[in-house]
Formats: structure tokens, sequence, C-alpha cells
């Protein structure tokens, strides 16, 4: 695991090369397991291939438009009323998203949708929800862009691990890794 995880990066390059069905469907699998506070499992997904709506959508927000150029995009929902800690739930959906497509060799880049705003005027959240007729009642948190990379990047180094954020027992006492 800490291998998998030291090699993923955020992907915003990718080839023009189709993901296969199979593993789109092991990506659903793998949200669809995604643990949840009491098992409520608040989190939805959109699984969007169609390249028209992949360009719409990549103007959710500022720095969105990688969107366009990635095979697939995963809109994360949530649903507030199955649960009051449906962020916290849509969020590790969101990584497992992530960590199941690194695993298969794909790439993937969070794009933060809740509390951003496409204008002024429309939040992220309203722009995308009305592109894909998203009832009212539902939440969109993230959107995960999914591709072939078209980029390679640097993995992350243990030697770059910030380990004066770990405390031992209580705040301000650093823990000891060695």
């Amino acid at each position: 695991m800490l291998k998998l995880l030291k090699k993923r990066r955020s992907i915003r390059k990718y080839e023009d090369k189709r993901i296969e069905k199979e593993k789109i469907v092991e990506i659903v699998q793998g949200a669809l397991l995604s643990p949840s506070s009491r098992g409520l499992n608040p989190w939805e997904f959109i699984i969007v291939e169609d390249r028209t709506l992949l360009e719409r959508l990549s103007h959710s927000k500022l720095g969105s438009s990688f969107l366009k150029n990635a095979q697939l995009g995963i809109v994360v929902l949530g649903n507030s009323s199955r649960s009051d800690v449906w962020i916290e739930d849509t969020s590790i959906a969101s990584a497992i998203i992530q960590l199941t497509v690194e695993s298969m060799g794909l790439g993937s880049c969070w794009i933060q949708i809740r509390k951003r705003n496409h204008t002024e005027g429309k939040t992220a959240e309203n722009y995308v929800r009305e592109i894909l007729n998203i009832p009212d009642n539902i939440n969109v948190l993230s959107i995960i862009s999914i591709g072939y990379p078209d980029e390679i990047k640097e993995a992350h180094k243990e030697e770059d691990l910030d380990y004066e954020k770990v405390h031992s027992n209580s705040y301000g006492k650093r823990y000891d890794i060695k």
C-alpha cells in the first residue's frame, strides 16, 4: 500500500485512449466498497464517458479544464438526508476511487466541486447539478478525472514526509519513528 501511495500523483494530462469497460466496472466496485459511517453509504456516483459532457463539466470551476481530455469522469455525490457525515464518507469514496485507479496503471485528479464557484453568481455544484440533472437534495462533492497518463510525475520520497506533524500521546511531543 505504501508503494501505491508514494506513486499516486495528480495527473492532469491523458492519452487519447479509451478505458476498457472491465476497468470501469472495477473502479465502480471499488467506489461501492468504500467505507462509510455506520454503513449508511450516503454516496452515489455518475459515470461520465460522453465527450460532450466531459467538455461541459471541464468548465465547472477555475482549474478544471483538463477534464475535457480525460476519458472518464466520476461525479461523487452525497445524500445529506442519509447521513450527517456525508462529506467525510464521499471524501473517503473519492480517495478509494483514486487509489483503485492508480492500482490499474491509470491516472486521476480530484476536482473539488463543493464550496467552489463556477462564476460569481453560480456555484460549481449548481453548474454540475444542472448539466447532469442532479436533484436539489443530492450534493456534489467532487469529480474524479481518469485516464491513461500522458505525463510522468516523480513518486513521493520518504525523506520528504513531514514527520513534524506526527505527535506522540499528546500534541507537541514528536513521535520518534526510529
